[in-house]
Parts: structure tokens; sequence; C-alpha cells
């Protein structure tokens, strides 16, 4: 084992124990302020936000003639890991980039910048998922990303759960439904509104929410980026490909 897998090996097992923890006070502290902030927001934007979230999330990962990468093969984890953190980069300045200019226009713009972000995101998991070698072209290895999706917008209760689906990942995946209409939108779309919008509504203000927009936009891949990273080290793990 090289210097760097076990490196890696030594993250994955903190993340692991993150991902596991009970939630805390600060947890519900910002669960009741979420809900509260929400009540504020009129019922037709939420609408809007999650039916534009479902078509899009559904539109790129399960439509037709998207195009990605191909799987990279027979590479060192170190590598693979280099052009990840690369593609993550990218991405960031991407998505600060677009956050501040839409944060600038207040709350037109601002609702503009959702489903752009969103798209962002997506796009970087299915290059993600092709640097470690998976093909994106298998209807499961979508169903992946989905998951991966789930664990880094989700509360610590839902992201608990979702962990555990992906430790055992290799057995849940032969029981996937073969319609993806039978996947649990409505907690993705929930999880993912509830985790975002106490960060984002400030970006609706003119003018403070250009840089505002920007770094929370920067973040938010970033929370992305790592949460791939350490998703993919546990599958290359419970595949025997990442051992001690």
């Amino acid at each position: 084992m090289s210097p760097y897998e076990a490196q890696a090996l030594y993250e994955l097992r903190r993340w692991q124990h993150e991902m596991l923890r009970d939630p805390g006070m600060f947890n519900a502290l910002a669960r009741r302020a979420q809900v509260k902030l929400n009540s504020f927001i009129p019922e037709k934007v939420h609408k809007a936000i999650t039916s534009a979230m479902k078509q899009m999330i559904q539109g790129v990962l399960f439509g037709a003639g998207y195009i990605s990468q191909k799987p990279l093969e027979q590479v060192p984890l170190e590598v693979r890991e280099g052009q990840v953190r690369g593609q993550i980069k990218y991405y960031q300045q991407a998505a600060a980039a677009e956050g501040g200019v839409t944060g600038a226009g207040g709350i037109l713009l601002g609702l503009v910048d959702f489903p752009l972000l969103l798209g962002l995101k997506l796009k970087l998991l299915y290059d993600i998922a092709a640097l470690y070698g998976y093909d994106i072209k298998d209807y499961r290895e979508r169903v992946y990303l989905l998951h991966i999706f789930e664990l880094a917008f989700s509360s610590q209760e839902h992201r608990r759960n979702v962990y555990l689906h992906l430790a055992d990942w290799e057995s849940q995946k032969l029981l996937l439904p073969e319609d993806i209409n039978a996947f649990d939108w409505r907690s993705l779309q929930q999880e993912y509104r509830d985790y975002i919008d106490l960060a984002k509504m400030a970006q609706l203000i003119p003018i403070i929410g250009a840089p505002i927009g920007a770094v929370v936009n920067y973040r938010l891949i970033t929370k992305l980026g790592e949460t791939a990273i350490n998703a993919y080290r546990l599958r290359l793990k419970e595949q025997g490909l990442l051992q001690a």
C-alpha cells in the first residue's frame, strides 16, 4: 500500500465516523430555524424550486444523450484523485462565478441560480464517477450518484440512513427497481431544499447577494466533491480495491 492510499483510508475512517454520529443540539436548532424561515417564503416559490429540481435531476441523470467522460481505468488512486480534485476546483470556480452574477440581481436572478447550480453539481458527479472508473451509462451507477447527492445535502438523521445504504451498495444495487420513478424523489427534494435554503436565501438580497452567492456556491461544490471522494473510497474499499 502506498503512503497516499494509507492517508486516504485514514481520511475515509474519519468521514465514516462523521456520517454515523447522532444529530446534536445544533442540528435541532438549525432545523427549527429552517422551518421558521421557510414559513416566510411564498408556497409558489417552494413549488417552483421543487418542480425545477426534480425535472433537472431526472433530465440530467436519466435523459438520453447526456455526454460524459469515458471511465478511467488502470491508474493508481493518487492519479485518479488528482484529476478528481482538479475537476472539483474547476466547478468551484464556475459555481462561484455563477453565484456572484445571479446574486447581484436580487430575487429574480437568485431564483435562476437554483437550477444552474444544480446542473453544475450533477455534471461534477458525472465526471467524478468516470474518473473513479465507473460507467454511468449503467442505470445503477446513476442511482449511486443520486445517493451521493443525498449524502452531501441532507440533515444528519437522513444522512446516516443514506450512508448505511451506500455502505452495503453491492447488495443494495441488486434490489433496485427497474422504474426510476420508484425512487424516493420527495425525500431527496425536501432534504436538499432544507439543507441549502438557509444559506441561499440571503443571496436573494440585491447587491450583497453577489459575494454571498459566490461564497455559498463555492462551499456547496466543495461539500459535494469531498462527499463524492469518500463515497467512492468507501466503494473501492468494499470491493477490495483499497485495503490496509
